[in-house]
């Protein structure tokens, strides 16, 4: 079977291997579509992974299970989770899920980025069957929203409250229609991308600041009559960001850091501003099973749609170039692999 091999930063290879074998309790999966995550272009990050078959937002069909699989069967299209925790320990019972041994320790085999892949018996406890109305592309959607559903869910209550998204690559472009779907009074988009700025805009952003431009504080300080953002999501994977993203924040407003930085970064806050202010700065990691359920209700029942984000399409033996158009291309929003 074909599978997409990243080397590196924009080092991307199809590549020949063989068909994983399952064993009891696994099931095999035939790709159909996987999503490009943001993380897999941000060179920093991914250079600590590689070598890998990247890719871990696929949806696909069943073809074999194993031994005691009673869940599933062959023909099943689905959404496989990449990490999947044990569901058991004392993190997993307060709801940490991504801080779980077993979450961090499991993944999908190779990955998503292949022809077929394996799923062990860990991952087939976060693996949802998808409705027979819902589309691959939609289902792709599935982890990156959930991970979204999760930073506004750690953001506190939206109903009601004015929502600055900085950054409007595709994770920022969901928090503008989940936020304005739960009901948000007011939602600010901005970026650095004229295009992205109107992307938001048509999704549903009351206002979009073009970053390259505008001074974001000044704008956002204007746009609020000087009160400022009660929940601000800062997407950016840099310092600079969130201490934009703090300086947005209105006096008990919550700041929602989306992306790590890079491990030797450092953020230097004033613990006084901070304080009077009665600042929360809240990291939001990843996902977990709770947070997938609820990304794909919320898909099957139409609040969120592929053709809304979706704006690259690409076929596995051109992955290089659809890599390369998800970590250069800034007129791109959410780019996907598509499978035969």
């Amino acid at each position: 079977m074909r599978v997409a091999r990243l080397y590196d930063f924009l080092d991307v290879r199809i590549e020949e291997v063989e068909r994983p074998r399952i064993g009891p309790g696994e099931a095999l999966v035939r790709t159909r579509a996987c999503g490009i995550c943001s993380g897999d272009v941000v060179a920093w990050y991914i250079r600590r992974k590689a070598p890998l078959v990247f890719g871990h937002e696929p949806v696909g069909e069943i073809v074999e299970v194993g031994a005691g699989v009673e869940a599933f069967r062959p023909g099943d299209r689905v959404f496989v989770h990449h990490h999947a925790p044990c569901f058991e320990c004392a993190l997993c019972r307060r709801g940490e899920y991504v801080q779980c041994p077993t979450w961090k320790k499991s993944h999908i085999d190779p990955g998503g980025m292949a022809e077929f892949f394996r799923v062990p018996a860990t991952n087939l406890a976060d693996t949802l069957r998808l409705p027979d109305h819902v589309s691959d592309e939609d289902g792709a959607l599935v982890e990156p929203l959930a991970c979204v559903v999760k930073s506004l869910a750690r953001a506190g209550e939206v109903r009601d409250r004015s929502i600055l998204v900085i950054g409007l690559g595709v994770m920022g472009q969901l928090h503008v229609v989940l936020a304005r779907h739960y009901g948000a009074r007011r939602v600010i988009a901005a970026d650095l991308v004229a295009r992205r700025c109107e992307h938001a805009r048509g999704l549903g952003a009351d206002l979009v600041i073009d970053a390259s431009k505008d001074d974001l504080v000044s704008a956002v300080e204007s746009a609020t009559e000087g009160q400022g953002a009660e929940v601000v999501i800062v997407g950016p994977a840099t310092v600079s960001a969130i201490e934009q993203g703090l300086a947005c924040a209105s006096r008990g407003g919550t700041v929602v850091q989306f992306m790590g930085t890079p491990p030797e970064e450092r953020l230097v806050l004033s613990t006084f501003d901070y304080y009077f202010r009665e600042l929360r700065l809240i990291p939001s990691y990843s996902c977990g099973p709770d947070d997938t359920a609820c990304a794909l209700d919320l898909i099957a029942s139409g609040a969120v749609r592929a053709d809304q984000v979706v704006t690259h399409r690409f076929p596995l033996a051109q992955a290089a170039a659809a890599y390369a158009v998800a970590a250069n291309d800034r007129s791109a929003i959410k780019t996907l692999i598509t499978f035969d």
